[in-house]
């Protein structure tokens, strides 16, 4: 039987999230999904930091048994290797965990103890960029949890786009929700979240590099702080 991969082009791909985008940019969060597991199948995942799981709830609706893939990066809080458990437990999807090539103690050996502090775009590509490319290997479609509001440089985010480094449609179905809109979710449907999360972290990362955040600033304002840099390169 042909793939989805085999029947159409990049370029049909890449028409297809475009014209999606426009096409689905006022649909709710779950037919949007529903969009993408119509159309992609099993060749479209879901990826989660595990900050929640609201995505993944979304997308089990959509698709119960939907591929859930997290990525362990060796760096993560206790907390957030506990929510990846928890979701495992108990939602209907399949969570798959990436890890890097090396561990911790490997890369510190090759590239000294604390890349993070001294590289730390070297240290995501490591740990997060290179297992997401090999992770997604057989996918043409991910979703992930982006949102519009998180950020100044997640504003134009659209709902259904093209990834142009990984050639593969990427899927934001939350793209226009605030953080009202995720509390009311999670609230209505109990979905698990990260317990830092109720411990002033408002977005939660690799543990060296993410703090609390203070009053007034942006949900982002606790990864990497003190740098310029404001995304791990997994989008953008």
């Amino acid at each position: 039987m042909t793939t989805l991969q085999e029947e159409r082009t990049t370029d049909d791909l890449k028409a297809l999230a475009e014209q999606a985008g426009r096409d689905l940019e006022d649909a709710s969060a779950l037919e949007i999904l529903q969009w993408a597991v119509d159309t992609f199948g099993k060749r479209f995942c879901v990826t989660s930091s595990m900050e929640d799981a609201v995505v993944a709830h979304l997308a089990s609706r959509a698709m119960p048994g939907v591929d859930v893939v997290f990525l362990d990066t060796g760096y993560h809080f206790e907390e957030t290797i506990g929510t990846r458990d928890a979701v495992e437990a108990v939602m209907d999807v399949n969570v798959i965990t990436l890890t890097p090539r090396r561990t911790v103690a490997e890369q510190d050996a090759e590239y000294g103890p604390k890349l993070h502090d001294r590289d730390p775009d070297l240290c995501c590509k490591l740990r997060k960029v290179e297992p997401l490319e090999r992770g997604l290997k057989d996918y043409v479609a991910w979703a992930t949890g982006l949102r519009r509001d998180e950020s100044p440089t997640r504003a134009n985010t659209p709902v259904v786009g093209w990834d142009e480094k990984r050639r593969k449609v990427k899927i934001s179905p939350i793209a226009r929700w605030t953080q009202d809109d995720v509390d009311a979710y999670v609230t209505e449907h109990g979905v698990l979240t990260n317990p830092l999360l109720m411990d002033g972290y408002a977005s939660v990362g690799c543990a060296p590099c993410t703090r609390r955040v203070l009053e007034g600033e942006d949900a982002r304002a606790g990864r990497w702080a003190g740098r310029a840099k404001t995304e791990c390169g997994l989008h953008g």
